[in-house]
């Protein structure tokens, strides 16, 4: 695969919250933090559950990062990596920008 996707519109997404996107079979959370946006596995493999996109999303020791909304681990919005334990790791998808569209590599 390994193609970028369009997904949605800048004006799509909420400011410091996160959306569930699903790209050809795949659950995706896009979060859209100071004029960026990042793309993660929407699922959390501790609660192994689709939530990570209603997580809330913050700074943790000067990292970006969502919450998971059910057993709180903190999932690094840049590299995926559980900040709580670093043997825990998610999905972290290529994104880009371009004429207010949002595309998402896979």
């Amino acid at each position: 695969m390994n193609e970028f996707r369009k997904v949605c519109q800048v004006s799509d997404l909420v400011s410091n919250s996160g959306v569930a996107a699903l790209i050809e079979s795949q659950q995706v959370a896009l979060f859209y933090v100071e004029d960026e946006v990042f793309a993660l596995s929407n699922y959390d493999p501790v609660g192994q559950a689709n939530v990570l996109s209603r997580g809330m999303v913050g700074d943790l020791k000067g990292e970006l990062m969502v919450a998971s909304p059910l057993q709180k681990q903190h999932y690094s919005l840049k590299t995926g990596i559980c900040l709580d334990d670093e043997t825990v790791s998610i999905s972290k998808f290529e994104t880009k920008i371009e004429n207010q569209s949002v595309w998402v590599k896979l």
